[in-house]
């Protein structure tokens, strides 16, 4: 049941995300001739967009992390991330910056817009899973965490909606990148003392007569 919320949550607000970059994009042209409507652009990035985007990212990442896809095994997801990482930075660094009456236009429409059109290019390598399993796939299949752990990534993103609200004042998952930063080094831990075991030989039982269970004769 966690596991199908966190997918709930990763549909709604990467759908999300992608709205409001096409509404940021009409916004953004509409303020070029009306810059008092810059104003209406930074409430939808700072109040919305932000949100959404951070958390379909984290929602998207712990999915993949958590389940038998990984984060590396499958050409589709890497390129998932790799967009998704792109995203953000360009988000943060070139469209934000710029929602503002002497932003740059050029800037302001090339954050909004291609935003947009990615999520697109998402949805599609969702949908099809294309290009086969990367060369770093391992062989066999990782098994899927608790449920505990889908529910502990349902709590972040609220908890960092509600730090953001009510203690720190600036839009910064602080939660959930302290979640991405150490689940893969909890998770590349826990499978080391896994594979020694399986790997370990079964070593049968002897006594200087034989193989216990033969009898010495």
């Amino acid at each position: 049941m966690a596991r199908k919320l966190l997918v709930w949550l990763h549909v709604v607000t990467s759908t999300g995300w992608m709205c409001m970059a096409l509404a940021l994009f009409v916004v953004v042209n509409h303020a070029l001739e009306n810059p008092a409507a810059f104003d209406v652009a930074l409430l939808i990035d700072v109040q919305v967009l932000q949100f959404m985007a951070t958390t379909s990212a984290f929602s998207g990442l712990m999915l993949s992390g958590l389940t038998p896809w990984g984060l590396f095994r499958h050409w589709w997801v890497a390129v998932k991330t790799v967009v998704t990482f792109t995203q953000l930075y360009v988000g943060i660094f070139v469209l934000s910056p710029n929602l503002h009456p002497g932003g740059s236009p050029t800037l302001t429409r090339v954050g909004s817009l291609p935003m947009a059109s990615a999520l697109a290019f998402q949805v599609w390598l969702s949908v099809a899973k294309p290009f086969g399993r990367t060369p770093w796939a391992r062989p066999g299949k990782p098994p899927t965490a608790s449920g505990r752990a889908f529910v502990a990534c349902l709590v972040v993103p609220a908890a960092d909606y509600a730090l953001d609200q009510f203690v720190l004042g600036l839009p910064v998952p602080a939660l959930s990148l302290l979640v991405v930063v150490v689940f893969p080094l909890v998770r590349a831990l826990r499978r080391k003392p896994a594979r020694r075991v399986a790997d370990r030989k079964p070593v049968r039982a002897t006594r200087p007569d034989g193989p216990i269970g033969r009898g010495g004769d």
